[in-house]
């Protein structure tokens, strides 16, 4: 018996890098994998990637089928829950792995080129996480993993396109996660460092070893567990460990009375940076917080 014995989920991008990964570490604890990749690139008997983990899942005793839908196609979604639905009855869960980047400087780039990034990236992951985060509502329960990264935290310079998506990604995780978790309906977000096709032309090679895409499979495994209670996570993986991410504000400081020049934004602001960071569990929290401290010295002065 696994953990997820039972349990059926479908996973994107599943057909290569870390979206096999999970594909193959989810059906080896059990679960039931709708393994999705478009079939770009087919072998002669015409099997793409997705054809190739569903081959491995089946040789190993997992039960999983192939989709071949393009998650940037704003049919995909209804038509992969829907054949989800009528094969296996049911979704405990969702992985979105699929996603791309086209590195280029942002100045060079067009709105076509970049669009094209945050369909697949941001549109591919919201159009499902929406259809299926309704599907769970309605069940009680379900287990939501968005695979984004630290590009969307920190920012990532030639990169613009997949850092803006992978960002929105991150925010749209927290969101859905504070809107599901009365439902029994989890969400989380995975940041992996991991070799993969994408990364393997900028991943210096004493890492490539050590960042292999396996070693992060457990974490997504975890996350959909139907007994884990976790929510709201943003989770930086790679190479057997892990780090906790947020996003922090500093402390309130407040504006001086005259014209405020760059100098003394400067200041205000590394005056803001000498408090302890905190975290909110929404924007209207912060907002509070901020609304809360201005008016508590106003009261004061």
């Amino acid at each position: 018996m696994g953990p997820l014995d039972g349990t059926v989920g479908i996973v994107t991008g599943g057909g290569k890098g870390l979206g096999r990964a999970f594909a193959l570490d989810l059906a080896r604890a059990g679960a039931t994998v709708v393994v999705n990749n478009r079939n770009r690139q087919v072998d002669a008997e015409g099997r793409g990637p997705a054809d190739h983990v569903v081959a491995e899942i089946r040789a190993a005793g997992g039960t999983a089928v192939a989709d071949h839908g393009d998650v940037a196609d704003p049919a995909f979604a209804a038509a992969v829950l829907g054949r989800t639905l009528d094969d296996f009855g049911h979704l405990d869960f969702l992985v979105t792995s699929a996603g791309v980047s086209n590195p280029e400087m942002f100045h060079k780039s067009t709105p076509e080129r970049f669009d094209a990034v945050t369909a697949i990236n941001l549109g591919g992951t919201a159009h499902l996480a929406m259809l299926a985060s309704a599907h769970m509502r309605q069940a009680g329960s379900g287990r939501i993993v968005l695979i984004a990264s630290t590009a969307g935290l920190h920012g990532e310079p030639t990169a613009s396109a997949y850092t803006a998506s992978k960002g929105a990604v991150i925010a749209l995780g927290r969101a859905i996660a504070v809107e599901g978790a009365r439902r029994g309906v989890l969400t989380n977000v995975v940041l992996p460092y991991a070799t993969t096709q994408m990364t393997d032309t900028g991943m210096a090679t004493q890492y490539r070893d050590l960042m292999d895409a396996d070693a992060v499979a457990p974490i997504v495994t975890a996350l959909v567990d139907p007994t884990s209670t976790l929510n709201a996570q943003v989770v930086v993986a790679g190479g057997g460990g892990l780090r906790a991410a947020t996003a922090v504000e500093f402390g309130t400081v407040h504006l001086p009375s005259e014209r405020l020049t760059p100098g003394a934004l400067a200041g205000l602001l590394a005056e803001s940076r000498e408090s302890e960071p905190r975290e909110f569990s929404d924007a209207l929290q912060g907002f509070l917080s901020f609304a809360a401290e201005l008016e508590g010295s106003v009261a004061h002065s």
